[in-house]
């Protein structure tokens, strides 16, 4: 009688599903914020940068437990997990592309300020930076469509739920980071971001209470595209006049501070990138 009763109970405590690890909820919501942010101005897409450092934080922790290590040291799981590397490659080299243009920008605008202040206006060595950087980001910006598709995790029947549940996390978190990244390059080169629904820039303010970055008046200003403009009109007007120059030096200054937040917000994306990697090459993969 107690024989059976231990029995009966040990088959109903295995018939009740274990509940998920916290940190499974939380990579969903930062997937669901993420996906429902705005990319509409430089500090909507420094706070996507920041959400995204939160959410590849809780896919390392993911790859971290136990059982997500068994679930994917299986066999059939090899060739996802080749996947996850290579798509955290393609990742960092984007974000390195990124950094560069950021760079290459910085750069010039530095030299721009120092002829403007010197009253030795020359904007040509500028303009020409910008037609070969937005010639190279389209360039880029087209590869990274072909990636995103590839990057879509496809059914299988190989595997088990516990591991395609970690599996479609992991993916999803590939093709939010690219899509963020394609957001980032495009607002550089000063291509329209088509605007999501208002209701999706009130999501992206709730990913953090305090707004960081290169915040404006408008909250879709271009800094990138507003120098271009300024510095079209300031080059129209022969003399140029004194206030046109202090608006010019301006929109400089605001494009400067923001390069320099968007620059750190993909340097610590690249370190929790790499912890991500790392966790990744971690797995003791059966063969």
């Amino acid at each position: 009688m107690a024989a059976s009763m231990k029995i009966s109970q040990h088959n109903r405590s295995n018939s009740v599903p274990s509940a998920p690890h916290p940190v499974i909820s939380q990579i969903e919501e930062h997937l669901q914020r993420l996906k429902l942010s705005d990319s509409t101005s430089s500090s909507s897409i420094s706070l996507q940068l920041n959400g995204l450092q939160d959410l590849h934080g809780c896919a390392t922790q993911i790859l971290e437990l136990p059982t997500t290590q068994r679930a994917l040291a299986q066999g059939c799981c090899k060739i996802w997990v080749d996947e996850l590397l290579e798509g955290s490659l393609r990742i960092l080299d984007i974000c390195s592309t990124s950094k560069d243009s950021l760079l290459q920008t910085k750069e010039s605008v530095h030299e721009l300020q120092s002829a403007a202040r010197r009253k030795r206006f020359d904007a040509g060595k500028y303009l020409s930076s910008r037609k070969n950087m937005k010639k190279a980001i389209k360039k880029d910006l087209e590869n990274l469509k072909k990636i995103k598709k590839e990057a879509v995790l496809t059914t299988s029947s190989d595997i088990d739920t516990e591991s395609l549940s970690v599996i479609s996390n992991l993916k999803e978190t590939e093709v939010v980071t690219l899509s963020t990244l394609e957001s980032l390059l495009s607002f550089v080169s000063g291509l329209k971001i088509q605007p999501k629904q208002r209701r999706r820039s009130m999501v992206s303010k709730l990913m953090h209470p305090k707004r960081i970055g290169c915040d404006s008046e408008n909250s879709d200003t271009n800094e990138f595209e507003k120098v271009d403009e300024t510095l079209l009109s300031l080059l129209s007007h022969k003399p140029q006049s004194g206030l046109l120059v202090e608006d010019f030096l301006n929109h400089m200054e605001n494009l400067e501070l923001c390069i320099e937040v968007l620059e750190g917000g993909i340097e610590q994306l690249q370190r929790q990138l790499i912890r991500t990697r790392v966790s990744l090459l971690n797995i003791p993969i059966k063969y």
